[in-house]
């Protein structure tokens, strides 16, 4: 208790910030700008393209503030409230969620109203647990009009520590408002061999998906047969008046300071069987307090953490327009804790980049084919040399 004290009169503690990030929207282009923004990025589209993991110096305007990297005393501290923290969860999910179960059995309460409640649970004990045991630093960036007007979506976060879901529940307020509707987590099958986090993925009626336990940043190899299983329990949890929470990637990453893993389509086609539309959520920084990474583990080198909740929710041309934004504007946040610049976050999530770069492979492959043209059309040099030797 005294290391404990110590440590937070050092560092100080504050709950959550919810922050509108106001240089993002005192700057985001008119529409004039944009189109003359969209002409030049015809221009120099392998550039702009690419430049999703160069651009890191001119993106102050969402930042995290710079923190000295832990010392070992400080790391030791934070290992210490985050074991006391997963404990605590241990014993407090069981303890709330007794009521709820019994109240189920008993038919007080039918099935979607304990899957609620569960949800509910889960989120208080998230929440208070970390006031408890301040082991992180918590800020989340997002527009007001997401917390006031909440609109039916698929929900869809990058995967970069196994923290990610307690920070998700207890954040789930600030990132969503206090109007938002109850959500469903898709989760790996495998976590049903802990039964605390089987206990209330099964109270709050999270969806499965089954898979092979091969190790973070390997391929997924998943079981056909729970595919369908996954989509049959989703439609029913639109239909109950659930929103939909998905992680691309499938597994943890083991390095998401080098921005996502491949990202799957589910989240796409989740979306375009419940014709809803997706909006995105970043997290950065917890891979410094628990790491994917087997051989660095719960390494603790820092206890800042933000998570960017993105404006506005979008319908997908196709799996690859999703894949390609998501990947280069949540694996920057994800890798840097900074949004991309204002001109080209907007160009992504207005969906112009992607039609700039449909646009540059078009140029391409009709470049490439007048080469071939060139080629089929020019004589060779033994044509000419026969018609030379021809009478």
């Amino acid at each position: 208790l005294l290391l404990g004290a110590a440590f937070l009169c050092s560092h100080g503690f504050s709950p959550p910030r919810v922050m509108s990030p106001p240089a993002y929207k005192q700057h985001v282009p008119s529409a004039a700008k944009l189109v003359s923004s969209s002409a030049k990025q015809t221009r120099n589209t392998s550039r702009l393209y690419s430049s999703a993991a160069v651009s890191v110096t001119d993106l102050q305007a969402v930042s995290l503030p710079e923190r000295k990297l832990l010392n070992k005393l400080q790391s030791a501290v934070v290992r210490t409230l985050i074991v006391a923290f997963i404990m605590s969860m241990c014993v407090a999910l069981p303890v709330t969620l007794f009521p709820v179960w019994v109240l189920y059995r008993l038919k007080i309460i039918n099935r979607v109203q304990k899957e609620m409640i569960s949800l509910r649970v889960g989120q208080f004990c998230s929440r208070w647990l970390m006031r408890l045991f301040p082991f992180a630093r918590k800020k989340v960036i997002v527009e007001p009009e997401t917390l006031t007007d909440p609109q039916p979506a698929i929900w869809v976060c990058n995967h970069i520590s196994m923290l990610d879901l307690f920070f998700v529940l207890a954040l789930d307020k600030k990132m969503r408002g206090k109007n938002r509707r109850p959500i469903k987590c898709l989760y790996w099958k495998g976590l049903e061999s802990n039964p605390i986090t089987c206990l209330l993925c099964k109270m709050a009626g999270f969806i499965p998906v089954d898979m092979s336990d091969n190790g973070n940043g390997n391929a997924n190899e998943y079981d056909p047969k729970s595919f369908k299983q996954m989509l049959r329990a989703t439609k029913n949890a639109i239909k109950d008046g659930f929103d939909i929470a998905i992680l691309p990637e499938g597994q943890p990453n083991p390095t998401p300071e080098n921005g996502l893993q491949p990202v799957f389509s589910g989240a796409f086609t989740l979306a375009k069987m419940s014709r809803r539309p997706i909006q995105m959520i970043a997290l950065h920084g917890l891979h410094k307090m628990w790491h994917p990474d087997e051989n660095i583990g719960m390494a603790c080198t820092a206890r800042d953490m933000a998570a960017r909740v993105y404006p506005g929710s979008r319908v997908y041309k196709d799996a690859e327009e999703f894949s390609s934004t998501f990947s280069a504007v949540v694996g920057h946040f994800g890798a840097h804790g900074t949004d991309l610049d204002d001109t080209e976050l907007q160009l992504w999530l207005d969906g112009t980049m992607w039609e700039t770069e449909l646009s540059r492979r078009a140029a391409t492959r009709m470049t490439a084919e007048d080469v071939v043209d060139d080629k089929e059309s020019k004589p060779s040099k033994v044509e000419e040399g026969a018609r030379s030797t021809s009478p």
